[in-house]
């Protein structure tokens, strides 16, 4: 913390104490050059961690959007809610550990994609079919024929973690 008077970076504080409103730690610190005092106050980061959407549009990352589309694509399907959890949790991670407080809805949804492809290929067809917008049976053939040619392939490998930027 910089004095306000000097700009000197060493200080020392000498008083600790909760704000009025409970919202903001108060502090009472001293320059350690020219003696002066002053007061910071310390609040908790309240930026919420967005999610861009395909259309430019941001909005707060809502754990529970993600965990409602999964519940959707995995309905009837012999996917454990630990399964789900585990993506969940994967995606919630991808997004809170970005350094811009922001990640896109198609890292999201490749991530999605990606850990169910390893774990059930019906869900996974489920969920692109919503998440991709298919618009006719065509776009739908082609997901499945991609999905029976790397099927194999994809069976045996475990679900991605989150990608880092």
């Amino acid at each position: 913390m910089k004095c306000p008077y000097c700009s000197y970076a060493q200080d020392r504080v000498v008083d600790s104490r909760e704000s009025k409103e409970a919202d903001a730690i108060r502090r009472r610190r001293e320059c350690e050059k020219c003696g002066r005092r002053f007061t910071t106050y310390e609040r908790i980061d309240e930026i919420p961690h967005m999610v861009v959407k395909k259309d430019g549009r941001r909005e707060p990352f809502e754990r529970q959007k993600v965990l409602t589309g999964l519940m959707r694509a995995c309905q009837k399907r012999p996917i454990s809610a630990g399964e789900m959890e585990k993506i969940v949790n994967d995606v919630e991670r991808l997004v809170m550990d970005s350094p811009e407080r922001e990640r896109s809805t198609v890292e999201v949804g490749e991530l999605i994609m990606q850990s169910l492809i390893a774990i059930d290929p019906v869900a996974y067809i489920r969920f692109a079919s919503v998440y991709r917008d298919f618009k006719d049976a065509s776009e739908f053939k082609s997901a499945l024929e991609h999905l029976h040619a790397n099927g194999e392939e994809h069976a045996r490998k475990p679900a991605v973690k989150a990608a880092r930027r």
